[in-house]
């Protein structure tokens, strides 16, 4: 393979030609708590249209060809306006609950990893290099769906944060939503004011992120693999001027399910979450809140004071809360909560019909998924769209690439940089993509009967997306892509779970649940190496 330095240089020549050929120019372009109402949330600044008119400012204004180029300016990001009051928020926060970093919640990780257990969302397709199985009641899971995947590969250049060792986490949202709020009509299928008191199950918790550990267990010298789940969350300051937290959840905007999280990267301190119509949420992993600090959540810790000086206590024991409530904090039972600390919207207009998986051309993007590209100067963030072309709507998906570095700064608008494509997709349908030494790698899912597609891109001469090779097939329900440097895996997961289909339920194998079902969820990893020398 290349050197890193002549793939970058690739890379770079191959994104300038795509600007000079296309001429392209990226123009920059509630429920109560304390018996107290929340302010809006802070990723989104007005309501979305469902039906607006493409945005026309661009100099490519249409479809061009799957693999084509798109515009760079279509993708601008801006900060989101009310990310100062984001700031004040967490930093009252974090005032009051005391904070774990993300090496300190791995020490106390508290569910098991299985290497190659028997479950197989693979089937026909070719086994991957490593198979990870998470426990049965997260590979079955109704309530969490997983998504979006990155690890300490993208969030540092050499790989290590602290003592921690390899590091990966994915995100999950929260895909079974009887209703959140109070109804007392059955018939809408939202869930009674008692129902919601009683069964945990009945609140929409958002997005949790799952940390991953590969290590030494200090106590048998043997290796293991251990996780823990973390709830994330948005601040608001209620009319009694009580600072709280809530689940990234529908409520907050006009889009149903709320945010998807189907895409994640790590970068530095910052965790950016994609959320699909209006652009980026950003966490910060030195505010990882811990509500049970002695680990013991019967004890019911003590908190500290807001404003007001009004001691508090935190209950995780309670799973049918979130956020302050009579001076005690909840967070649907989880002992760690990670708040929003800024967001990123897309500038142009969002025009993508509503409830429909049909994409436009042009103006706002989805942000379906994302990832992070190391091989190139400087590290890129890429952004992609999941799309099923509908008449009038032939767009098979956009990708486009970020300078990471740029959002940081969240004081002027970031404008995609390098390049900008259709993805050469004939029927859409990526679920996530990442890049490295000049090969973009796709996942295409296909559904619950059949395995997904991994497909190899390059960029031709002339900028387009060309394939390379036939696609390699991969699990049923393939995910977010997530490329490990160090030990050269293209890593990702499987959606799907007994019962989410009716080809799940069908092809379940009755007398072996847990077993070799194909549509329970495993973390997975490819040899790029094996993967590249593929026809």
């Amino acid at each position: 393979m290349p050197s890193r330095r002549i793939r970058r240089a690739w890379l770079t020549a191959a994104a300038a030609a795509s600007l000079v050929v296309t001429g392209l120019v990226a123009t920059p372009a509630a429920q109560a708590r304390d018996g107290a109402g929340r302010a809006g949330d802070p990723a989104v600044q007005e309501p979305l249209a469902a039906e607006a008119a493409p945005s026309s400012s661009f100099a490519v204004s249409g479809w061009t060809a799957p693999g084509g180029a798109a515009s760079p300016g279509d993708f601008t990001l801006s900060p989101g306006a009310l990310n100062a009051e984001t700031t004040s928020r967490v930093t009252r926060l974090d005032a009051v609950l005391p904070k774990s970093g993300a090496q300190n919640l791995l020490a106390g990780a508290n569910r098991t990893v299985t290497p190659w257990c028997s479950r197989d969302p693979f089937g026909t397709a070719p086994d991957p290099d490593v198979k990870y199985c998470l426990q049965n009641d997260d590979s079955v899971s109704q309530e969490w769906v997983p998504q979006g995947f990155t690890g300490v590969s993208d969030a540092k250049d050499n790989e290590l944060w602290g003592e921690a060792g390899n590091i990966q986490l994915f995100a999950s949202y929260d895909g079974w939503d009887p209703g959140r709020e109070t109804d007392p009509d059955p018939a809408t299928g939202d869930c009674t004011a008692a129902e919601l008191a009683a069964n945990d199950a009945c609140n929409q918790k958002g997005v949790r992120v799952t940390f991953v550990q590969n290590r030494i267990n200090p106590a048998t010298g043997s290796p293991e693999i251990k996780y823990r789940h973390v709830l994330l969350g948005w601040t608001y300051v209620n009319s009694a001027d009580h600072v709280s937290f809530d689940g990234l959840h529908a409520s907050e905007y006009p889009i149903q399910k709320g945010v998807h999280a189907g895409g994640i990267v790590w970068y530095g301190n910052y965790l950016y979450v994609a959320d699909t119509r209006n652009g980026l949420r950003v966490f910060d992993m030195r505010y990882i809140m811990d509500l049970d600090p002695d680990g013991d959540p019967t004890t019911h810790d003590a908190m500290g004071a807001d404003t007001d000086g009004v001691p508090t206590t935190a209950n995780t024991e309670d799973k049918t809360k979130v956020g302050r409530h009579d001076n005690v904090w909840y967070s649907f039972g989880y002992r760690y909560v990670m708040p929003q600390v800024a967001a990123w919207k897309f500038k142009a207009t969002q025009s993508n019909p509503a409830g429909s998986y049909a994409c436009v051309s042009t103006g706002a993007p989805k942000a379906s998924y994302i990832s992070l590209d190391r091989s190139t100067v400087p590290d890129r963030l890429l952004m992609g769209e999941y799309c099923r072309p509908a008449t009038g709507y032939p767009s098979t998906g956009r990708i486009a690439s970020y300078p990471v570095a740029a959002l940081e700064g969240r004081t002027s608008d970031v404008t995609a940089e390098g390049w900008a494509n259709y993805l050469p997709l004939a029927n859409g349908g990526a679920q996530g993509a990442a890049a490295a030494g000049g090969t973009l790698y796709v996942n295409e899912s296909k559904g619950t009967d059949e395995p997904g597609n991994l497909w190899r891109y390059t960029w031709s001469a002339d900028g387009q997306l060309v394939a390379s090779g036939q696609a390699v097939k991969t699990a049923r329900g393939a995910e977010d892509l997530y490329i490990e440097r160090g030990t050269g895996r293209l890593w990702s997961l499987s959606e799907h779970r007994p019962g989410s289909a009716a080809d799940c339920t069908a092809n379940r194998d009755a007398a072996d649940p847990v077993g070799t079902d194909y549509c329970q969820r495993v973390l997975y990893g490819h040899k790029l190496s094996r993967l590249d020398a593929q026809p």
